[in-house]
């Protein structure tokens, strides 16, 4: 069975598919909280807490946003640096900034209502194909089909596709191919489903295939290609940058400062930085950089050796050196063109930061 077989509209021959979804599904389920409501601004909520995201380390985040923010006004009037703290720790910020932006827009441009349709929701910034569909069919009710890497998976193995998921082109071939197999009247059990039988059952590695009740039309079990599906290109080597991170300390205050546009972690905080295009610093070049923000090493306060940390992201990998300093003064007032500033211990729990300087300051109890 292959995609370019498959008729434009679904025949009766292929209801087998929702039909066993649908059976698998009331089962197997997993006890969600935005599975009990039709509340667009919840679903969406959920749908962006998700992405990218395992739902057992998603869900603490669920409930401390829908709990702080329980309606898109309130997230919309919340001060950014407080929704990014309490974003710390889940990665890819910019979906923290672009949730931000969309409750604001649409406080402001839809009257704190969301868009009831698909194409309504896709005029949302930081709404995508997948997420507008998530919330029409969730919260409306409407016929489109989601369209994830477990749906990507479910589809590609049962019906034999060896298009690369990862290309641009191959979601069209798979949209189409999911929008023929969702029921007209239960679109949003049915994505709920297909997305669930990818979670739980058709997994990447290790899926049930002995109990799957697809084994017997499924084209990658039959002809011995479930590890072969899907097809996906691999990525590109993630490039290794080296960041020297000078920990500045006076008296029991440390300076820190907020990251910029155009970089990773856009918005947080963290220590002043140098970055090289080596893993080692001399020491020379370090004291060089304390200078140059206007800063005296306090000489007879020694610290450790330099603490190491590796952080690997999606596109990059940062090996970081963590270069304790005390300073025999604080930094005069022209270390603020830095974007330096000197914080007290309460002060740094409250502000942003990258999970990579949370665990060293929570090692060096800062």
């Amino acid at each position: 069975m292959s995609f370019s077989s498959l008729p434009s509209t679904t025949p009766d021959s292929y209801s087998w598919f929702a039909e066993a979804l649908l059976a698998w599904y009331p089962r197997h389920r997993r006890d969600l909280p935005w599975r009990h409501t039709h509340d667009p601004y919840l679903i969406w909520l959920s749908e962006v807490i998700l992405q990218q995201t395992r739902v057992k380390q998603g869900l603490p985040y669920y409930k401390t946003f829908s709990t702080a923010y329980p309606t898109v006004q309130a997230l919309a009037a919340a001060p950014p640096d407080e929704v990014l703290r309490h974003w710390q720790g889940l990665g890819y910020y910019s979906r923290a900034r672009n949730m931000h932006y969309t409750a604001q827009q649409v406080v402001a441009e839809f009257g704190s209502q969301f868009p009831d349709s698909y194409a309504g929701l896709l005029k949302l910034k930081g709404v995508g194909q997948y997420t507008a569909a998530a919330v029409a069919s969730f919260a409306y009710d409407e016929r489109v089909a989601v369209l994830d890497g477990n749906v990507f998976r479910v589809l590609a193995r049962v019906f034999g596709q060896h298009h690369d998921i990862a290309a641009p082109a191959s979601r069209k071939l798979f949209q189409q191919l999911a929008d023929q197999l969702i029921p007209a009247d239960q679109p949003a059990e049915f994505n709920q489903a297909i997305m669930e039988f990818g979670a739980l059952q058709c997994t990447p590695a290790k899926p049930d295939c002995m109990f799957c009740p697809l084994q017997s039309r499924c084209f990658a079990f039959q002809h011995g290609l479930v590890a072969e599906l899907p097809v996906k290109s691999k990525a590109k080597v993630a490039r290794t940058r080296y960041f020297h991170y000078l920990v500045l300390r006076h008296a029991d205050t440390v300076y820190l400062r907020k990251r910029g546009p155009k970089d990773i972690w856009e918005g947080l905080y963290d220590f002043a930085l140098h970055e090289t295009d080596a893993p080692e610093l001399p020491g020379a070049d370090l004291l060089a950089a304390v200078e140059q923000l206007g800063g005296r090493v306090a000489t007879d306060q020694v610290e450790e050796p330099a603490v190491a940390a590796r952080h690997v992201l999606s596109h990059q990998k940062v090996e970081a050196l963590f270069h304790e300093i005390w300073l025999a003064a604080p930094l005069p007032a022209t270390a603020t063109s830095a974007g330096l500033a000197a914080y007290r211990s309460r002060e740094i729990e409250q502000l942003p930061k990258s999970i990579l300087i949370t665990n060293y300051i929570s090692k060096k109890e800062i």
